[in-house]
């Protein structure tokens, strides 16, 4: 049976999500753009992977400047995806394979061709005005010069996050690009504006929603100077606006007036920036707000100190221990969503592991260590089959906002472009946007005609019809992980305690304790490195595991106990299963 049947308050709790990023999914037209009945006709491989969940990235309506989270109207869906009636056909689908849909909300912001946007910037005395932050040019300058914007903070996507206005010689701030806008949840009308539209998407039948940049909604109201950044006249401001001071307010009012009372919902929270400390508010039962966090800081944690088109090498171990640490945190109360790669994040087999001599093991290896935690797990479109980087050649493959506003503050500031292109190539969110690779043909079966990213040019080893039917590949790993956490419940809800290895690259942890469980305990060890390692457990950790079934391991023919003489090979990984 499917962990999403029935309306157990906490069933996500033994699901998996997959997301997927709908106009590099499968389109169906042949416009290059992937589309909803392309997700349709994909359906199947969702079913056969054992997945619970599909997340869809944003199908409104929308000018896309930023992919779809530019939303200019709530309660339609994008032409270039299909119609609502292409969507309510998608969702009895989905319900009818037992698997349940979750929306992408995007309400820190809205297109400024939203009607809203367009009424709040007719007039200084519209009465949606104080929908979105308006300001006065600073004190002393003339409005629409340099230096006259109301404050020094930096956009995620570069630049200042003041759009300066003629027609009414005010600025509007966008935390991201200047066609996004954001909205002022201070404003009861908004918030309840909001509010109705959540309810219509569950009146018709969407199971939830990823709330993005969900802990960006309350600002301090004086939207007060920031620290310059080093040699710079912007500043990061993300103090005065990342988790502000009515945001718990708000989303707890969101509980109450849209999911309270509704059966089998998931409500996930992006919260870049986030601390354990806030994770565990935000996703306390008691306090009515979300189910889960979709936090940044394992993916944050190879950022150079200036910005992330700047990567270090992780120290060994370094991803293991701070993994270890959330799980440490939520251990009593609250829950995290598990994910390496989404499409905000480069290709997890590239950034993680080796693309290279390594990749089969390496993917395995991340995703048994990931899906085997204590949370919900994620998989994002193409890592069941262990999609990498793309290898783009100039700044013309790239089609990402972000990408090409720090490439030209790059240049800018004085990079060469090979400098500059280096940088992208590691880090930049299109890496994850290209088209998923059904097949070998000359498009990956993504489309028959041009997509509007190109191909990865490894579709050609590196794809589904490639992997389906090998029992040793990426892909029977995935639908082996996921049948894992539906067949035993030391996964779902059992305790998390990380196991001295004795290596830094060995992440070795005990899962047991299950509330449903009949006395199972599992042992989960990887070696996170290419190179052959050497596990030192402890005789009593020996001791408890030397009965132990081999359950699962990713290198074929890989068997035997956690003997502290027996190497792991690179990216070796084994799990065990015991029974008090």
């Amino acid at each position: 049976m499917s962990v999403t049947e029935g309306t157990a308050g906490d069933w996500w709790k033994g699901a998996v999500v997959y997301q997927i990023y709908p106009r590099s999914f499968q389109d169906s037209n042949g416009d290059g753009v992937g589309d909803l009945r392309g997700i349709l006709q994909r359906l199947d491989h969702l079913e056969r992977l054992g997945v619970d969940v599909v997340w869809l990235s944003p199908i409104y309506r929308s000018p896309q400047a930023d992919n779809g989270y530019d939303i200019s109207d709530y309660q339609d869906i994008d032409p270039v995806f299909g119609t609502l009636a292409d969507f309510d056909e998608l969702l009895d689908e989905v319900h009818r394979r037992g698997m349940k849909l979750v929306m992408d909300l995007v309400v820190n912001h809205s297109s400024d061709e939203h009607p809203w946007f367009v009424e709040s910037r007719s007039a200084t005395d519209s009465p949606k005005r104080d929908w979105y932050w308006w300001r006065k040019a600073r004190e002393g300058f003339e409005p629409g010069t340099p230096g006259a914007e109301p404050n020094n903070w930096e956009s995620f996507f570069s630049g200042s996050v003041w759009q300066f206005d003629e027609a009414s010689g005010e600025y509007y701030l966008h935390l991201f690009d200047r066609k996004q806008p954001d909205l002022n949840w201070e404003n009861p009308e908004v918030r309840h504006a909001v509010y109705a539209m959540m309810r219509w998407w569950l009146d018709r039948g969407v199971d939830g929603f990823r709330m993005d940049v969900i802990n960006l909604i309350s600002k301090v109201l004086t939207l007060p100077d920031a620290e310059p950044l080093p040699g710079r006249t912007l500043a990061n401001g993300a103090a005065h606006y990342t988790s502000g001071p009515r945001l718990h307010e708000f989303l707890q009012e969101m509980h109450r007036e849209v999911f309270a009372g509704r059966d089998g919902l998931i409500t996930v929270g992006e919260t870049p920036g986030v601390s354990t400390e806030e994770a565990v508010l935000f996703t306390d039962p008691a306090r009515g707000e979300v189910d889960m966090v979709f936090q940044f800081e394992h993916v944050g944690l190879d950022h150079g100190p200036a910005t992330k088109f700047r990567p270090r090498r992780l120290e060994p171990g370094e991803l293991a221990a701070n993994l270890t640490r959330w799980q440490d945190a939520l251990a009593e109360t609250g829950w995290n969503s598990l994910y390496l790669e989404n499409h905000d994040q480069a290709r997890s087999v590239s950034r993680f592991g080796d693309d290279g001599e390594h990749w089969r093991a390496s993917a395995t290896a991340l995703a048994t260590m990931l899906h085997l935690q204590r949370g919900t797990p994620y998989v994002y479109q193409g890592q069941e089959i262990g999609m990498t980087n793309t290898p783009f050649a100039s700044i013309d493959d790239f089609r990402d906002v972000e990408s090409l506003n720090h490439y030209a503050d790059d240049l800018d500031s004085g990079s060469s472009p090979a400098e500059a292109l280096l940088g992208l190539a590691s880090m930049s969110r299109d890496n994850a946007r290209t088209p998923v690779q059904w097949d070998g043909s000359e498009q990956a079966g993504f489309t028959s005609g041009t997509p509007w990213i190109a191909v990865n040019p490894n579709s050609s080893r590196i794809s589904v019809a490639a992997q389906d039917g090998d029992a040793h590949s990426v892909l029977a790993h995935y639908r082996a992980l996921i049948a894992l956490r539906h067949e035993h419940p030391v996964v779902a809800t059992g305790s998390f305690t990380r196991v001295d290895a004795g290596d830094d690259a060995v992440f070795a942890f005990e899962r047991a304790g299950a509330d449903s469980g009949d006395g199972e305990r599992m042992l989960v060890v990887a070696n996170l490195s290419s190179d052959e390692r050497v596990p030192s457990f402890t005789a009593a950790v020996f001791e408890r595991w030397e009965d132990a079934e081999v359950l699962l391991t990713n290198l074929p023919g890989s068997e035997g106990s956690p003997d502290a003489a027996a190497p792991l090979a690179p990216w070796e990984a084994k799990v065990y299963l015991a029974r008090d």
